[in-house]
């Protein structure tokens, strides 16, 4: 019987994942399928889980916290993070969350960093944020969160200038500014003081080059988008869901 898998989450007919596994298990002749469970509210998740008798799916905005309340378990690091990105089903229906997100961030930023970089900025305080924030603290980098509504321990982008720019080089842009179709909106920093000594992650692999990537990049930083930390964590997906 074919194995099916899925993505929950709200507007994703965009998204990587479904391309993703449909062509692994196309070109690695898996006798599986991959699903978008494209929901507006995340209630009747269980039903669904139910009905198309899925062995696991990912979680993407908005639901990577929401999620939680429905799961039967979770694993530590993923409860240390407070989101899922994962979710592997067992034989008896019971849900595990995990986190994969974290595994391709790290390891896709590695590359990047340099000795100097000890501090960063996440701009954007959603789920994937969380992954990120946990990410950098094992990495030993210092973060805070950039938000437009900020709690007592956060910035907001109007608190940012050019003492906070050279104090923090590492710049991770977790909104979902600029993505396609919207490309020529970015997170409002000042990208005035960006130097050669920065570097600007952004999550979104949607256009390749975002903006925000672009305004890096024209003064001598180094830039990345989130397309291999995409297929990092797809990979680990696969892993637990196959463990």
């Amino acid at each position: 019987m074919k194995k099916s898998y899925g993505l929950l989450g709200r507007n994703i007919s965009y998204s990587f994942s479904k391309g993703y596994f449909s062509e692994k298990f196309e070109q690695e002749a898996l006798d599986c399928e991959y699903n978008n469970f494209d929901l507006q509210q995340i209630d009747n998740i269980k039903e669904i889980i139910k009905e198309q008798q899925i062995e696991g799916f990912n979680v993407t905005i908005p639901y990577k916290e929401e999620i939680l309340s429905y799961l039967d378990e979770l694993d530590p690091i993923a409860k240390e993070i407070g989101a899922v990105n994962v979710v592997k089903i067992d034989k008896n229906q019971k849900l595990k969350g995990y986190n994969s997100d974290y595994f391709g961030f790290v390891e896709s930023l590695k590359p990047l960093l340099n000795k100097n970089i000890k501090k960063a900025l996440i701009l954007g305080t959603g789920g994937a944020s969380k992954a990120i924030a946990y990410a950098l603290n094992n990495l030993e980098i210092t973060s805070v969160f950039v938000s437009r509504n900020p709690d007592f321990n956060e910035l907001s982008y109007a608190d940012i200038d050019e003492d906070i720019m050279h104090a923090y080089p590492l710049l991770i842009n977790c909104t979902p500014l600029g993505t396609h179709p919207n490309i020529h909106n970015y997170p409002d920093i000042p990208y005035e003081y960006i130097t050669k000594n920065h570097v600007l992650y952004d999550l979104i692999y949607n256009p390749s080059e975002t903006t925000f990537m672009k305004k890096g990049k024209e003064k001598g930083a180094t830039v990345s988008n989130g397309l291999q930390m995409l297929t990092l964590q797809a990979e680990k997906a696969w892993e637990i869901w196959n463990a």
